[in-house]
C-alpha cells in the first residue's frame, strides 16, 4: 500500500510542479488525458516531498478503465485501515464505519495518499484523510472537488528533452528536428515517447530521422507507435501481447500465460522480458504484469481474432486457481462445483497472498463469464469466493456478485447452486444489518433444498436463518432454527456439524439468560469438538463456556477454561484463533482483577496483527 518507486526518468513539469508546491495540504488533483504521465508526475512530486509527511504513504489504483470495473470505495478502505494497523477482522462491515474509522486514523497525522485513475468525486471522496495531502490522478475534472492542476502533454521542448533522458542526449542533439518531428508524432504523450525511445535503445544505430519517416509513411498518429513496436517483436512475444489483451483485469503473471498458451516457461519469460524492454508492459512488486489504459486497448483490439477458446482458458485458470485457494482458506466446508474434486497442495499463506493479490483478476474474470454467458462457470467462481469474501468482509461487492450468481445457476437449472448462493447472500444481508432480506433468501434456499431432498442445503440454510434471526433479537426463532440444523447434521451423521448448531444454541441460550441450558450446550459441544480432534473449534467452545462461567459468578471455572483453550490454539498454530482467545482471555482476567496478565495477553493479540489475515477460516457457517 505505499508509493511505488521514484520513476527513474522525468524531465520538465516545472509549472505543474510549482502548482503542487502550493498545494501541501487537502486535495489535490492531476487532471489530462490518457498518456500525459499524470501518475508520474504524481509519484515525483510525493517522493520529493515524502519528508513533508512522515507518518505514512498510502496508494490505491482506482482501476477507472480496468476491465474489471472501478475499486469500490470500501474494497480500497478495507486495505488502507489494515495498512494503518486495523486487524482484518475487525474492519468494519460498511462503508460509512470504515470511512469514519479511516478519518479517525488520519486525524492529526501527516499522511500522503496517491488516489490513482479515480473515475468520479463519488469515488474518492471516501478516501480522502483527515489530514495530511491526498493525490488524485484523472482524465476528468471531478464535480465537486477543489484544486486542479492540468496535465496535458508536454510542450516540444519537454517532449525533446525527455526523449534525450530516455535514448540519449547525443542521438538527440545529433538529430534535433528529427527528435522534434518524433516528439510531434508522439503528441507530446510520455507513453508514446517511452514506447518510441525503447525501440531506438534496442537499436542504437538506428537514426532518429528513419524511426520518424517509419512513423510517418507506415502507421497513424498514437496507434502507431504502438503498432510499429508490436510489428517488430518476435512471435513469441507478440503472441504474449495479445494473450495479455485478453486477460480480464487486474494484473496477470507468467504462471498464468504458460498453462493457458502452453508455451514453454523459458520463452514466457524471454517475450515478457521483450514487452518490458518495449515499454508496453509494466511489473509490480509482486512480479505481476500490467497494461497501461491504452496500451491495454490497443492490445485487446489486436486479439479480436483470437479464438474465444482461448478467452475461455483464461477464465477457467482463474477459477481452477480460486479453488484451490478456497479449498485451504475453508477447508470443512461442503462444496458443489466439481473442481474441488481436482485441487493440489498450496499452504494457507501461499493461499491468502494469491487471493490478497488477484482480487481484480477474479472479478474480472467472474465479469467476462457473465458477458460471454458462461453460467456454468459464473455460479462456481460465486461459490468459490465465499472464504475470502467472508474473510475480507466487501459485503456490497459480495452481494452484487452473488446476484449475478444466482441468475446464472437459475439459467443452468442447477437448484443446489442457487440455495447455496442464496444462503450466501443471505449471510450477507445479515452482516450489513438487512435481516429481513437474509430470511427471504435463506428460506428459499431451505425451499429448494427440501424439493431437491438435500440435507447439506437445508442445515446450511437453517443455520444461517439462525444467524439472522439473532442478529435481529429473535432469540426464540433463532434457537429453533440452530435445533432444526443440528437435526438435520444429525441425521446425516456429521457430528462436526452437530457440534457447532449446540455450540451456537448455546450462545443463545445464554442470551436469554437460560444460562443452566447453555452450559449444558456448550459443555456438549465442547466434548464433541474434543472428541472429533478439532483443537480451533474446541478452544472456540471453551471460550464460550469460559465467559458464561463468569456471568454464573464462576471465574476461577472460566479462567481455567481459557488457560486450555490457550494451550489448544497455541499447539494448532492459528493466528487468528489464538489472537481470538487472548483478546477474551484478557477481557475476563481484567474482569477478575488480574490487571497484569490481561495486560499481557491482550497485548500480544495486538501483536499477532498481520497473521491474522493470513490463516484458515475455521468459522462462519456450512
Amino acid at each position: 500500500m505505499t508509493l511505488a518507486q521514484l520513476p527513474s526518468v522525468f524531465a520538465g513539469r516545472a509549472r505543474e510542479l510549482a502548482e503542487l508546491d502550493a498545494h501541501r495540504e487537502g486535495l489535490v488533483i492531476l487532471t489530462g488525458p490518457a498518456g500525459a504521465g499524470k501518475t508520474t508526475l504524481a509519484l515525483h512530486w510525493l517522493h520529493r516531498v515524502r519528508a513533508d509527511y512522515p507518518d505514512g504513504q498510502l496508494y490505491a489504483d482506482l482501476a477507472a478503465f480496468d476491465p474489471a470495473g472501478p475499486t469500490t470505495p470500501e474494497t480500497v478502505l478495507h486495505r488502507f485501515l489494515t495498512a494503518l494497523g486495523v486487524q482484518a477482522d475487525e474492519v468494519p462491515e460498511t462503508r460509512e464505519e470504515r470511512e469514519a474509522v479511516y478519518r479517525s486514523l488520519t486525524a492529526g497525522r501527516a499522511v500522503a495518499v496517491l488516489l490513482d485513475n479515480a473515475v468520479s468525486a463519488a469515488q474518492v471522496r471516501p478516501l480522502l484523510p483527515a489530514g495530511g495531502i491526498a493525490v488524485v490522478t484523472s482524465r476528468w475534472r471531478l464535480a465537486g472537488l477543489a484544486n486542479y492542476v492540468e496535465v496535458g502533454p508536454l510542450d516540444g521542448d519537454e517532449a525533446v528533452e525527455l526523449l534525450a533522458e530516455l535514448v540519449g542526449r547525443e542521438r538527440v542533439e545529433a538529430e534535433p528536428e528529427a527528435a522534434g518531428t518524433l516528439a510531434t508524432l508522439c503528441g507530446g504523450l510520455p507513453l508514446a515517447l517511452a514506447v518510441v525511445a525503447a525501440r531506438l535503445r534496442a537499436r542504437p544505430r538506428r537514426s532518429l530521422r528513419r524511426e520518424a519517416d517509419s512513423l510517418t509513411r507506415r502507421f497513424a498518429l498514437r496507434d502507431g507507435v504502438f503498432d510499429a513496436s508490436v510489428v517488430r517483436l518476435s512471435p513469441a512475444a507478440a503472441r504474449l501481447y495479445r494473450l495479455g489483451g485478453l486477460h480480464p483485469g487486474g494484473g496477470f503473471d507468467a504462471g498464468m500465460l504458460i498453462d493457458v498458451s502452453g508455451v514453454e516457461p523459458e520463452e514466457v519469460d524471454d517475450g515478457l522480458e521483450e514487452l518490458l524492454d518495449a515499454n508496453l508492459i509494466e511489473e509490480d512488486e509482486y512480479g505481476r504484469f500490467r497494461f497501461h489504459d491504452l496500451i491495454r486497448a490497443h492490445a485487446a483490439a489486436s486479439a479480436e481474432q483470437e479464438p474465444d477458446a482461448l478467452r475461455r482458458a483464461i477464465v477457467e485458470w482463474y477459477l481452477k486457481a480460486l479453488v484451490r485457494a478456497d479449498a485451504v482458506v475453508h477447508p470443512h466446508r461442503w462444496r458443489l462445483s466439481p473442481l474441488y474434486a481436482e485441487v493440489g497442495p498450496m499452504s494457507a499463506d501461499e493461499a491468502w497472498r494469491w487471493l490478497d493479490r488477484e482480487q481484480a483478476a477474479v472479478r474480472g474474470a467472474l465479469l467476462e463469464a457473465e458477458r460471454q454467458g458462461w453460467s456454468e462457470l459464473v455460479w462456481q467462481f460465486c461459490e468459490a469466493l465465499w472464504g475470502f469474501f467472508v474473510h475480507r468482509r466487501d459485503y456490497a461487492e459480495w452481494i452484487e456478485l452473488q446476484r449475478l450468481g444466482i441468475a446464472a445457476a437459475q439459467r443452468c437449472g442447477h437448484r443446489l447452486a442457487e440455495a447455496r448462493l442464496r444462503s450466501q447472500l443471505g449471510f450477507a444481508y445479515a452482516k450489513v444489518g438487512r435481516y429481513r432480506e437474509a430470511v427471504a433468501e435463506n428460506e428459499l434456499a431451505l425451499r429448494l433444498g427440501r424439493a431437491e431432498k438435500h440435507d447439506l442445503t437445508m442445515a446450511t440454510a437453517l443455520s444461517h436463518l439462525g444467524r439472522a434471526a439473532r442478529g435481529s433479537g429473535d432469540l426464540l426463532a433463532a434457537l429453533d432454527h440452530f435445533r432444526d440444523a443440528a437435526g438435520v447434521q444429525a441425521r446425516m451423521g456429521v457430528p462436526r456439524g452437530v457440534a457447532l448448531c449446540r455450540r451456537r444454541a448455546g450462545e443463545v441460550l445464554a442470551d436469554l439468560g437460560r444460562l443452566e441450558e447453555a452450559a449444558a450446550e456448550l459443555t456438549a459441544a465442547a466434548r464433541a469438538m474434543a472428541e472429533l480432534d478439532d483443537p480451533v473449534q474446541y478452544a472456540r467452545t471453551l471460550t464460550a463456556l469460559a465467559s458464561l462461567h463468569a456471568r454464573r459468578g464462576r471465574a476461577e471455572e472460566g479462567l481455567a477454561l481459557m488457560r486450555e483453550a490457550l494451550a489448544m490454539t497455541r499447539e494448532a498454530g492459528s493466528p487468528a484463533s489464538l489472537a481470538e482467545v487472548l483478546l477474551a482471555f484478557g477481557e475476563l482476567e481484567t474482569a477478575s482483577g488480574r490487571v497484569e496478565s490481561a495486560r499481557k495477553h491482550l497485548a500480544e493479540a495486538r501483536a499477532l496483527g498481520e497473521a491474522r489475515s493470513r490463516v484458515p477460516i475455521e468459522e462462519s457457517g456450512t
